[in-house]
């Protein structure tokens, strides 16, 4: 499966700039506030380091977390450690995803489904979701569009992160591949590590993302057998998407 896969750089880098409990555009409020009255099991797929689950569990809720990144659950399962928390989680290919629960809730903030290359994927991966609901359960997304400015060859930029032992990464983004008919995107993105001066690892991500219309994601939701379904823009309840440039929230119960 062609997935955006975050190694050890990558999962350095993501550490830093999604901390523990931060919040982008009100989206870790919009989640507590959906899930404080769930008495059964939550479900956060794609749950990468911890930045959501840790909040969710340390408000008192039983949240299981699951992605296909060995590296990110690693650094999850230490920041949890550090915080005497004891989740469980998962390693899993989605598309196969078998696990021994059946969930109240089962979130993917930060538009991770995007992550997803393939539609086809996407598509069995949200079926495996539908079959992990409760009857009457219900999942809770959030999706966003690419910027309108994509230019193959174009450079993405670069940053610069200083690490706590002094180490610093420095990374590279350049955009590779657009496809507007198919709604992907490909980027690739160089991460090197610097240490005293000297370079001491580098890696390479293919970062792919995959986007879908306002309207086209809700068939696909029906098409699954998802029902009551509501979207939002910016974690606002009851705003209508008006713009490109909000995020689009998506909550859809199982039948």
């Amino acid at each position: 499966m062609s997935f955006s896969y975050y190694g050890e750089l990558c999962t350095e880098v993501y550490d830093l700039t999604k901390k523990i409990g931060q919040s982008f555009g009100g989206d870790i409020e919009f989640y507590q506030e959906k899930l404080k009255k769930c008495k059964g099991r939550i479900l956060e797929a794609m749950v990468g380091s911890g930045r959501v689950i840790i909040p969710l569990l340390e408000a008192g809720l039983n949240v299981d977390g699951v992605d296909y990144s060995a590296e990110m659950l690693a650094s999850c399962r230490q920041r949890c450690k550090e915080r005497e928390l004891n989740p469980n989680l998962y390693q899993s290919d989605l598309r196969e995803l078998s696990l021994p629960y059946k969930y109240e809730a089962i979130i993917i903030p930060a538009g991770s489904l995007l992550l997803i290359e393939n539609r086809e994927d996407s598509i069995q991966v949200l079926k495996k979701l539908y079959e992990h609901l409760e009857t009457g359960g219900k999942l809770i997304l959030d999706l966003f569009l690419p910027d309108d400015s994509l230019q193959v060859g174009g450079f993405e930029g670069t940053s610069t992160f200083n690490l706590s032992n002094g180490d610093i990464i420095t990374m590279e983004g350049k955009l590779v591949e657009v496809d507007f008919l198919n709604q992907y995107k490909v980027s690739y993105l160089k991460y090197e590590k610097w240490r005293k001066g000297k370079l001491i690892q580098t890696e390479l991500q293919r970062f792919a993302l995959r986007w879908y219309g306002v309207e086209e994601f809700k068939l696909v939701l029906e098409k699954i057998g998802f029902s009551e379904i509501v979207i939002s823009a910016n974690f606002i309840e009851g705003k209508q998407p008006t713009n490109s440039k909000q995020q689009i929230v998506y909550e859809a119960v199982k039948s």
